[in-house]
């Protein structure tokens, strides 16, 4: 679930790739949408079977409820959804920026539960302020790793050393992939893709894929590598939300893993998966 978090807007890694990548926010945003229902449909699929061969460990099913019912259990729910559609909307019909739509939807979904207040408003902005200098500080130190590193002529070096090993397309894609798994053992998300942006985007761009897309690849393999120990940041999060130990936790994450790993065999070889949405915005 953390995984589709990141691809269904509004996003803050896609923020920060777009920022890093110079690319449209609202693009990122509009691209992550068939990816990360593609995703959602593998752990649905996945979970509908392991349910099937696994009936002992299914827990009981509840008590049918009637439409009305499900309507007043979902009433928490419900202005989520609304709120993203609000959002995805006003952006995609270029009545607001994503900045914008994101603060007007949380102002209107503070103001229909009921929880707006001056109290919250200032938590609100306080939290928001520490987010926003938490990423600037990333993109900043990404920024001033980027200058050495041209400065220093390592792009292009390692451009021109990609090029003499005549990699494929997708064994580019399968050499970024290991590589970036063995940087979510010691890094963190944001960092990962602040940092390698500037070095991977000009291969990848060399090689013919859109920047649009790749954004959407990092994205997914970023968050296949947080699974992984040591770091397993994902795994940390799941451990303290079950309650259950790292192994359990480890074991029982590795097959929706090696469905994140068909994701992006499915991303790769259907590109306009993530394409086709930007293209349409574009066209309009």
């Amino acid at each position: 679930m953390v995984t589709l978090g990141l691809l269904i807007p509004p996003s803050i890694m896609m923020i920060v790739y777009g920022i890093s990548a110079q690319q449209s926010i609202s693009r990122l945003f509009i691209a992550g949408i068939v990816p990360g229902l593609l995703i959602m449909g593998l752990f649905m699929g996945y979970v509908m079977i392991w349910s099937l061969l696994n009936r002992d460990a299914v827990p009981e099913a509840g008590p049918r409820l009637s439409f009305s019912e499900k309507l007043h259990r979902s009433r928490r729910l419900i202005p989520i959804i609304l709120l993203i559609a609000t959002v995805i909307g006003s952006i995609y019909g270029g009545f607001a920026t994503p900045t914008e739509a994101a603060t007007l939807g949380a102002l209107g979904l503070s103001w229909i539960t009921g929880t707006l207040s001056w109290q919250s408003l200032i938590g609100s902005l306080m939290a928001a302020t520490r987010t926003s200098c938490m990423i600037t500080a990333i993109i900043l130190g990404a920024a001033f790793l980027s200058v050495g590193m041209a400065f220093l002529g390592i792009p292009t070096a390692l451009a021109a050393w990609v090029a003499e090993l005549g990699l494929s397309p997708a064994m580019l894609l399968v050499l970024l992939t290991l590589i970036y798994l063995v940087l979510g053992c010691f890094l963190e998300g944001a960092s990962m893709i602040a940092l390698t942006t500037s070095v991977a985007l000009p291969m990848v761009v060399q090689a013919g894929f859109d920047p649009i897309w790749f954004g959407i690849y990092l994205i997914i393999v970023v968050e296949m590598a947080q699974l992984p120990p040591p770091v397993g940041f994902n795994l940390f999060v799941l451990h303290s939300m079950s309650g259950r130990d790292m192994w359990t936790v480890t074991k029982a994450s590795m097959p929706f893993f090696g469905l994140l790993i068909l994701g992006v065999v499915l991303l790769a070889a259907i590109p306009g998966m993530a394409t086709f949405l930007p293209e349409l915005m574009l066209s309009r």
